[in-house]
């Protein structure tokens, strides 16, 4: 991922740094367990962790090179750090890899690297989640114009809309959750998974230390189907930015403007036109969504390996676990930033409710024609009529509202009380149960209305 869209400490989980203190852990580990069960010296166990934690902590841009360097001559990544560890720790590097092949090392770094990586974003969408909760109470009883096909439909509150939201990623926490314990697996069994040269409670040693489990059953790798379920939480969750994200572009159009991202002191918003608030931050994570979805396919095509194990995976995960996980880390926190800063315009909302001379109502009127006998089929006639009548002349000077033209049917005067019709038109009586969805996604209703 480009150094714009990465935060360092996402970056460092996925440095060669990381990766080397990894391998060399598990190859540490490894040896710590031989040592436990005879199969290997425990003074060379020990020298081997001394050294090995020695040169780990004096890890340089020369150590790097000099890695680099064997590698340009073996073609091979691991052989390479285990040639440059054998030199830091000298005759007892001889049991370090023993009866190990380079995918133990490989494929339990890659769990290790995702698990972190995972937990720093079960952070982020933490802070979504807390940003969402706290503006879904503030604007609890802000009256906003729910859409359907982008069309005015009914009232509801902008509350509601981010609760939904915030149980959306709240789903999104579990989703990530799950894949995590998918993927916290380790697989130390040697060439083609039989364990024919290394024990298997090496294996058992190192994933509890690790803080994982043992792979089922491994081959040479461990299956990618892990993986693959593990980027599809990450494109879900991609897709749960996207729709908020999607959201708020719509409330920040110029006819709508019912919400915009904070404009910063300073901030530009056009070269040629200096009056522009663009949605530049929403815009910027429904492109990073996108790029965070586009993972899924390679990831599913990982998982028909050849036989035992090919490699074809290899330049695939290079790729898309580091970039998955930066770019999902970026956009988790750049929403979270952007909803705690979201600027709301009740007033405009409730302009907008009003914009179409009450039609909105519809539903309600609809309601209240049939509690007064009249027929279903009947009662939608006359509501859809006078909606319509209204529609067609919004804006005209002899334009009447919803109501006036419900007042003046005769097929709604006299059976239909004023007092009906007028409370068919509070737009607050959709917001009559909303303390039951609150309580079944918070858990609460908040404090009381002021």
């Amino acid at each position: 991922m480009v150094p714009r869209y990465t935060r360092p400490v996402m970056a460092a989980i996925w440095s060669p740094e990381n990766r080397y203190r990894i391998w060399f852990e598990i190859e540490a580990l490894a040896c710590e367990a031989m040592a436990e069960y005879g199969a290997i010296p425990a003074e060379s166990a020990r020298t081997i962790r001394t050294k090995g934690d020695a040169a780990m902590a004096a890890f340089s841009q020369a150590d790097l090179d000099r890695i680099d360097e064997i590698e340009a001559e073996t073609r091979h990544d691991v052989i390479a750090f285990l040639t440059w560890l054998a030199e830091k720790i000298g005759p007892d590097s001889r049991f370090v890899h023993l009866g190990m092949t380079s995918s133990d090392v490989l494929d339990t770094c890659l769990s290790v690297q995702m698990v972190q990586a995972t937990d720093l974003l079960l952070e982020d969408v933490d802070a979504v989640l807390a940003a969402l909760k706290r503006r879904a109470f503030e604007h609890k009883h802000t009256l906003t114009i729910g859409r359907s096909h982008a069309i005015h439909a009914e009232p509801t509150s902008f509350g509601l809309k981010l609760a939904g939201h915030y149980a959306e990623f709240a789903r999104n926490r579990e989703r990530l959750v799950r894949a995590r314990a998918e993927i916290a697996v380790c697989a130390i069994s040697g060439a083609v998974g039989t364990y024919a040269h290394i024990d298997p409670r090496v294996e058992e040693y190192v994933a509890e230390k690790l803080g994982l489990k043992p792979e089922d059953v491994s081959t040479q790798v461990i299956p990618r189907d892990r993986h693959a379920a593990y980027f599809c939480a990450l494109a879900v969750i991609a897709s749960g930015i996207e729709r908020l994200a999607t959201e708020v572009r719509h409330l920040q159009r110029s006819e709508v403007r019912e919400a915009e991202e904070f404009f910063h002191k300073g901030q530009k918003g056009s070269s040629a036109m200096p009056h522009k608030r663009n949605p530049v931050l929403s815009e910027n994570l429904t492109g990073l969504a996108r790029l965070v979805r586009s993972h899924v396919i390679p990831a599913l095509e990982n998982v028909a390996l050849w036989h035992e194990r090919d490699i074809s995976h290899s330049s695939v995960e290079r790729n898309i676990c580091p970039d998955g996980t930066i770019g999902l880390d970026f956009a988790l926190m750049r929403l979270a930033g952007m909803m705690e800063k979201l600027v709301v315009y009740p007033e405009q909302m409730q302009a907008n409710i009003d914009s179409l001379g009450g039609v909105v109502h519809s539903g309600e009127v609809l309601l209240a024609l049939a509690r007064a006998g009249i027929l279903r089929e009947d009662a939608y006639r006359i509501v859809q009529r006078n909606a319509m009548a209204t529609w067609t002349r919004l804006g005209h000077k002899d334009g009447r509202t919803f109501r006036e033209n419900l007042a003046a049917d005769p097929e709604v005067a006299g059976r239909v009380a004023p007092e009906v019709l007028d409370a068919a038109m509070d737009s607050a009586s959709h917001l009559r149960m909303i303390d039951h969805t609150y309580t079944r996604v918070f858990g609460e209703t908040g404090p009381a209305r002021t």
